[in-house]
């Protein structure tokens, strides 16, 4: 599989040059990749949207890709009827995934029946932008989000196009006064009751890109790695990061 991805760990950054700027800390590369696949439209999936319309929160990302030369539309729009979701799929240069509640996305996206579709498409090199819940839907399953269960979606296997968990957002410890787990302790249970498989735990500001299948990690910081007995690894030189796709 000849994956094009672009999975980013957050949409806005808490402080910095580029706080409280909807996607403006990954901009550059946002843009680039664009570039790099003749992006010209690109179709948006927002259903990890819960307490903004899914219209508003087509307007809000539409702005950024306007601005950067991109036409985007909202699957919404479409009459959710199979054929005409997958046709949208097809014509699309690009899908992207905006980030939400995880849960939510999932369960619409099997409800209206595009998990599948979407796939296929990226399977066959489509390009594929996600942040947040949208990189969350890029991995085999959804068991390593940070999201409630508002609803139950009909399955936890999500996209599956790489073959390792991200845990977007993620943090080394909890904040002062916080009593309950840290994230790394609930990702201990994950690696636990699923042995077989790495976890990325994606600090803010820090993304993959994959072109043609090749994994490139952008970002300041390290990535955190998980795996069943192996002590956790701070990760950031790409050849190290090559496991994750072992």
């Amino acid at each position: 599989m000849k994956l094009n991805a672009l999975l980013i760990s957050n949409s806005t950054m808490g402080q910095g040059p580029h706080a409280g700027q909807y996607l403006g800390h990954c901009l550059p590369e946002l843009q680039n990749f664009l570039v790099t696949h003749d992006i010209k439209s690109v179709l948006f999936i927002p259903y990890a949207g819960v307490t903004t319309s899914w219209d508003a929160y087509e307007e809000k990302v539409a702005k950024v890709f306007n601005e950067l030369g991109v036409k985007l539309k909202s699957i919404h729009h479409y009459d959710f009827s199979k054929e005409e979701d997958e046709q949208a799929i097809q014509n699309a240069d690009a899908i992207v995934v905006g980030g939400g509640n995880t849960f939510n996305l999932v369960h619409q996206m099997y409800d209206t029946v595009i998990m599948g579709a979407i796939a296929e498409a990226v399977e066959n090199g489509k390009p594929l932008i996600g942040w947040s819940a949208g990189a969350n839907i890029a991995c085999p399953t959804l068991k390593t989000t940070n999201d409630m269960p508002i609803v139950e979606p009909q399955s936890f296997n999500c996209l599956c196009v790489i073959p390792f968990q991200i845990n977007p957002h993620y943090l080394d410890k909890n904040p002062d006064g916080h009593g309950g787990e840290t994230r790394e302790a609930r990702l201990e249970e994950f690696i636990e009751a699923n042995p077989n498989v790495y976890v990325a735990g994606l600090r803010e500001g820090c993304m993959f890109e994959f072109r043609n299948g090749d994994m490139k990690y952008i970002g300041e910081h390290t990535c955190r790695i998980f795996k069943k007995e192996m002590e956790p690894k701070e990760l950031k030189d790409e050849k190290e990061l090559q496991l994750l796709l072992a």
